[in-house]
């Protein structure tokens, strides 16, 4: 007798098998199965947990509580300040503007505005703050440096060399060392002042100061009232000539009220009294005289 043959499997697919290949083949089915399924299962319990009032005030406790501590250990712990390169009375503005109430953690310090705060002051051209080991906030200052004083409307202002206002000053005579210059306007044109004073060396001994005329040009003034009206367009190489030509001649020391030198074809010289006196008895000939 003959065994029986096995039964042949059928290679095909079940239906079911052949479903979930179908699927599988789908891209929208694999994205959801591959980043969906893995973020449901990471983020289900959280919006389950977040969901609840109390749970989440619980949190933001527990958070706060451990931010605190950490904030509050004693190496990150700030205890003064100490100001560098910067004179006693800019150091007491910097104090009173940046009101920090010692001791204080280095994490409730914003060193951005409070550097901005700082270079507001006037005196201060820049600030860098920097918390360093042992509970120190070093503040480092760089002054601005007095160059000019100007006489404005109703008060003295010391100016740096770009015209940046310093501070008040209450008397000519506490920086009698600066030069000086007067005028609406005079503190936007502080850079080509301070060039006409350094040419204006020759005299300096007479020299009083500078007067700025309708915010455009400048009058230099000397002893005996005396004045060189400037030009406004290259008003240093104007006032060069007539220097050398002072050199030559004396002429500022003679009887001149002033020196016009507006406009550089023609200069003209304004006499003063006694020399306008001498040249009417110069030109007019004397009673009797022969002709």
């Amino acid at each position: 007798m003959q065994p029986l043959k096995a039964e042949r499997r059928d290679p095909a697919p079940s239906r079911t098998a052949y479903r979930i290949q179908r699927l599988w083949l789908t891209p929208l089915f694999r994205l959801l199965l591959r980043v969906g399924l893995p973020v449901l299962v990471v983020l289900g319990p959280m919006f389950w947990y977040v969901t609840d009032e109390a749970r989440v005030d619980d949190l933001r406790v527990r958070i706060g509580d451990l931010r605190n501590s950490i904030e509050q250990r004693p190496e990150f712990m700030v205890n003064l300040m100490r100001i560098e390169n910067a004179s006693d009375e800019v150091a007491e503005d910097i104090r009173e503007v940046t009101a920090i109430d010692f001791p204080v953690s280095s994490f409730d310090l914003d060193l951005t505005e409070m550097r901005l705060r700082i270079e507001e002051l006037d005196a201060v051209a820049r600030a860098e703050l920097v918390v360093r080991s042992g509970g120190v906030l070093e503040v480092t200052v760089r002054e601005r440096i007095p160059a000019i004083v100007w006489r404005a409307r109703d008060a003295l202002e010391l100016l740096d060399g770009d015209g940046h206002r310093v501070s008040a000053l209450d008397s000519r005579a506490r920086r009698a060392d600066l030069p000086l210059i007067a005028g609406e306007g005079a503190d936007r044109a502080v850079p080509e002042a301070l060039e006409l004073f350094a040419a204006a060396g020759p005299v300096a001994g007479r020299l009083r100061g500078l007067l700025r005329i309708g915010e455009r040009r400048w009058d230099l003034v000397l002893d005996r009232d005396q004045r060189i009206m400037l030009p406004e367009i290259e008003p240093v190489a104007a006032l060069e000539r007539l220097l050398a030509l002072d050199a030559m001649s004396e002429l500022l020391r003679r009887d001149v009220a002033a020196v016009d030198l507006r406009d550089a074809r023609r200069p003209i010289l304004r006499l003063g009294p006694q020399a306008i006196e001498f040249l009417n008895a110069v030109v007019r000939p004397g009673d009797g005289d022969d002709t």
